[in-house]
């Protein structure tokens, strides 16, 4: 007959430990929300700059809402550069980062053009200058949501990057209007031939985007 195993103690035997689920939930590392991150944040900041440019451009007539409007543009202009510049050395791109940033660069640039054109900034043959950028604008938003179902990137050119450049400096240079004129004689002139160069470019790159969205299009229907 073989022996029994010994009997093991209650007292002895090491019981299982038992461990909530809040105590799991505090034990895993907290991932850090990419929303609040800096390039995040610095688009936010072009996002509010947008109403407080257009409240200061309904006082065409005051030099010193004309100069704090100009501050403003110009501090959401460099945010354009630096949210993507902060994004790719640190590491912060996120799919809402990737989102807003042209929905904030469109609405800037659109409400800008809007008030120009309705305080007379913007007038006469120069009104299709300011057409044809917000058509353009228009176009590319549409062509990339479309691409976007069909999981097609569409990168920005270095054209297109001349033109965003030489878009912001004349509308910096026109939201200063008739303050800058004051400082700069002929600063209303150079704001005007800057535009039209800008929707010069922004013919040629809007072209350039149709025709490789065509292309796609014609891919998808085969």
């Amino acid at each position: 007959m073989r022996d029994a195993p010994p009997e093991t103690s209650s007292v002895d035997a090491p019981s299982p430990r038992v461990v909530s689920p809040t105590a799991m939930t505090m034990a895993l590392p907290r991932r850090r929300s990419t929303a609040l991150n800096l390039a995040n944040l610095l688009t936010y900041g072009r996002l509010v700059a947008v109403p407080v440019v257009v409240a200061l451009l309904f006082w065409p007539q005051d030099d010193t809402a004309r100069w704090i409007a100009v501050a403003v543009f110009v501090a959401a202009a460099i945010t354009d550069y630096l949210d993507g510049y902060v994004a790719r050395t640190y590491s912060q791109s996120s799919a809402l980062g990737r989102m807003l940033d042209p929905i904030a660069d469109k609405l800037l640039v659109a409400a800008s053009l809007l008030m120009l054109c309705a305080d007379g900034t913007i007038r006469g043959w120069s009104l299709w200058a300011a057409i044809v950028i917000l058509c353009r604008e228009i176009l590319v938003s549409g062509l990339r949501e479309y691409l976007a179902e069909l999981k097609v990137g569409v990168p920005v050119s270095r054209v297109a990057k001349w033109k965003t450049a030489v878009q912001l400096v004349a509308l910096g240079v026109l939201i200063a209007g008739p303050a800058g004129e004051r400082v700069l004689p002929g600063n209303g002139t150079l704001g005007i031939v800057l535009l039209w160069i800008a929707a010069a470019l922004t013919l040629y790159t809007g072209y350039d985007y149709m025709r490789s969205g065509i292309r796609h299009v014609i891919d998808d229907e085969r």
